[in-house]
């Protein structure tokens, strides 16, 4: 039983490891999807660890309510309603909703802990701490709501950097020592615009793509 174990385990870590692929972002409390690409490069310190860099960007869009803003600005969007309304200026039954374009950034680097138990399927499960940076362009569709733009949003777009931590996992089908597939997903805790948002988010990051391994067998240096 021991050998048979041993002749399943992977015999060729390679150094180096670069992954490309498509990702798809969803933040369910905004109604938010995102879809980009996504950037990996990792170092094979062992068998069992890695060390690495990964970086990602993908593009979405949702529709801001109210509800959605802190206390303190959805009371600003009251009182400006309310205005309009004493002026006659708003519509009867009028709901306010703005669509949103958003363009969303994440960078992280950290350890990852793989096993390679089998030659077919690496798995790989790793802490997820970093930065997240999101540009947020409103798109108001009446002149009510560029109104409430302005006043919350003077430039037309809005810039936000926070901090975000939490935990991915995956695996790899390996074709070959040098090319695998990847699929892996991510969930991290993040409060972007914590000055207008109310509150904090999770957003799950599913991705797919192949990986590239190079940089020479590092269990054969081991043995030199």
């Amino acid at each position: 039983m021991l050998s048979t174990h041993a002749s399943a385990q992977q015999t060729d870590v390679e150094r180096f490891d670069l992954y490309g692929g498509f990702t798809y972002f969803m933040t369910p409390n905004l109604n938010l999807d995102e879809h980009g690409f996504h950037f990996q490069a990792g170092y094979n310190v062992s068998r069992m660890m890695a060390v690495g860099f990964d970086y990602s960007n993908a593009t979405g869009h949702n529709s801001l309510t109210p509800n959605l803003l802190t206390m303190s600005d959805q009371l600003v969007v009251q009182t400006a309603l309310h205005d309009l309304a004493l002026q006659g200026l708003l519509p009867p039954g009028y709901q306010l909703a703005v669509p949103t374009g958003a363009s969303t950034q994440t960078f992280a680097a950290g350890p990852e802990l793989t096993f390679r138990d089998f030659r077919r399927v690496t798995i790989f499960i790793r802490p997820d701490i970093g930065a997240i940076r999101e540009v947020a362009r409103p798109h108001p569709a009446d002149p009510i709501s560029a109104l409430i733009v302005q006043g919350l949003a003077p430039s037309g777009t809005k810039t936000s950097w926070a901090s975000f931590y939490g935990f991915g996992e995956g695996v790899d089908w390996n074709a070959s020592k040098h090319l695998a597939l990847r699929f892996q997903f991510d969930e991290v805790y993040n409060h972007l615009f914590n000055d207008l948002l109310k509150d904090s988010r999770w957003t799950t990051r599913l991705s797919i793509g192949p990986t590239f391994r190079f940089g020479g067998n590092i269990l054969e240096a081991k043995k030199k």
